[in-house]
């Protein structure tokens, strides 16, 4: 890990300026995945501004019937609102599967939205991947077989085997649609 500067920002107004004046600035709350990215040096940021103490931390209803959702929210509150179990079960659900309970319980809402790329090749920093240095090359592209999964039975007498090709997002658009 590259090392880095750290500030905790005292209001929203603080860590945009500090966002602005500091080149290769990045927000932290969580950090489930900025850190583990940092460990790898796919991401080497100047600077860490800090956010957990702004008050964007709430689940409010909205005059429409919605629900507004902060972004300092954690992913563990936000599965557990009563609210969001009751109209919003899919989300509870999906919060619940997407994580330990250690990591829901660090992860933020805006985080879970802003992170990068899942990808295995842009977290293997042996292969090219053009999200982490654009023009490298895709390794899903050259047909590299690694993350393939094959389903089904292989015996003479079931159904034969079912090969699917789990598409990484490695890169805008597939081999198959250029």
């Amino acid at each position: 890990m590259k090392s880095f500067t750290y500030e905790r920002a005292r209001t929203p107004a603080e860590a945009a300026a500090s966002a602005q004046r500091i080149q290769g600035a990045r927000f932290i709350a969580g950090g489930t995945n900025l850190l583990d990215l940092m460990k790898l040096e796919i991401e080497a940021p100047t600077h860490l501004i800090d956010v957990n103490r702004l008050a964007l931390d709430k689940i409010e209803a909205t005059p429409e019937g919605g629900l507004r959702i902060g972004a300092l929210v954690r992913n563990t509150d936000l599965a557990a609102d009563r609210r969001v179990r009751r109209d919003y079960a899919v989300l509870a659900r999906a919060l619940l599967a997407g994580a330990s309970g250690q990591l829901r319980n660090k992860a933020t809402t805006a985080g879970n939205l802003l992170q990068r790329t899942r990808c295995p090749y842009f977290y293997d920093t042996s292969q090219p991947c053009n999200k982490r240095h654009p023009g490298s090359g895709c390794a899903a592209i050259g047909g590299f077989s690694r993350q393939l999964a094959v389903v089904g039975e292989a015996s003479p007498v079931s159904r034969p085997i079912r090969a699917i090709w789990r598409w990484p997002c490695a890169c805008s658009t597939p081999p198959w649609r250029r």
